[in-house]
Order: structure tokens, then C-alpha cells, then sequence
């Protein structure tokens, strides 16, 4: 029941916090375990150009942050992670909702957590795609992540 309540908290911070909130992206689900996140980035007057399909900075900045927060809350507070690199290729317009849906899986933690053991900090790249509901790929976003235990906050 906890983890329900926690989940609840973290979709409502999403919506009312300003910086992701301008974004216009929703995010719709996140598992307990945060090693799913689904995020809806609706066509509408807030993520609209001027041309009518969806802002290219409202696409990137819904997912921006979301690997980030993921492996935060999965790896815990042993851990420090940065943003260091995105990309985005941008593949068709935005003509109508789209989706994009996040995976870091228990084996992906393990060997995160295998690296720091030996290094003292390592870069992981992540890639995701915005689709519509045909799951027709409009945008795809590559993140690179760097992590580091706590004992080098360098990071």
C-alpha cells in the first residue's frame, strides 16, 4: 500500500513541479520499483508550434529527466547520478499524443553496481522512443548518464 501512496506522490510532484510541468508531458505510470515509467506527451495548445505538431523542446523535455529519476530511486542513496549527454533525432512531426515508455531492469542495476566496484564512476547510455499509438516512431532520445558512488561527488 506504501508503494502505491509514494507512486501517487512522485506522478503528483511531476504535475505541479513548474520546470516539468511547462514541459506539457504527463507522466501516466510508474512501477514501485521504478523500473518502469510510462510519459504521455499530449498534442495540444501547450505543446503545439507553430505549425501544429508537438514542440520539439515539449518532446525532449518530458523525457529529459526521467532516466535520471529512475536510477536515483533504484540504485539509492549510495549513489550520485548526472545528466551528462543527450541527443535527439527527430524522425517524423508530432501529428498527434505520443508516448514513450522507460526501462532500467534489476540486471542493469547489478551491473551498475558491479562497475563501481571496480571504477569510481561510469558512464551508461539509455535510449528511448516517442511513438504514437500505432507505435510509429516521431522521436528517439539518447541519454548519457554518469554514476558514481557517494564517495566521489565529483561525479
Amino acid at each position: 500500500m506504501f508503494d502505491r501512496l509514494r507512486v501517487r506522490l512522485w506522478k503528483l510532484a511531476f504535475r505541479l513541479f513548474p520546470a516539468y510541468r511547462g514541459t506539457g508531458g504527463r507522466v501516466t505510470h510508474i512501477e514501485p520499483d521504478w523500473s518502469e515509467v510510462e510519459v504521455k506527451v499530449p498534442r495540444n495548445l501547450r505543446t503545439r508550434n507553430y505549425v501544429g505538431t508537438i514542440f520539439g523542446g515539449s518532446m525532449y523535455g518530458a523525457v529529459d529527466p526521467i532516466y535520471m529519476l529512475m536510477l536515483i530511486n533504484r540504485l539509492g542513496d549510495d549513489y550520485v547520478v548526472w545528466d551528462k549527454a543527450a541527443e535527439i533525432q527527430f524522425e517524423k512531426p508530432g501529428e498527434s499524443d505520443l508516448y514513450a515508455t522507460f526501462e532500467i531492469t534489476d540486471a542493469e542495476v547489478a551491473a551498475i553496481r558491479q562497475a563501481l566496484q571496480e571504477q569510481e564512476s561510469i558512464d551508461r547510455e539509455y535510449t528511448v522512443d516517442l511513438v504514437d499509438e500505432g507505435g510509429v516512431v516521431h522521436a528517439t532520445v539518447e541519454k548519457t548518464l554518469r554514476v558514481s558512488t557517494n564517495d566521489d561527488k565529483r561525479a
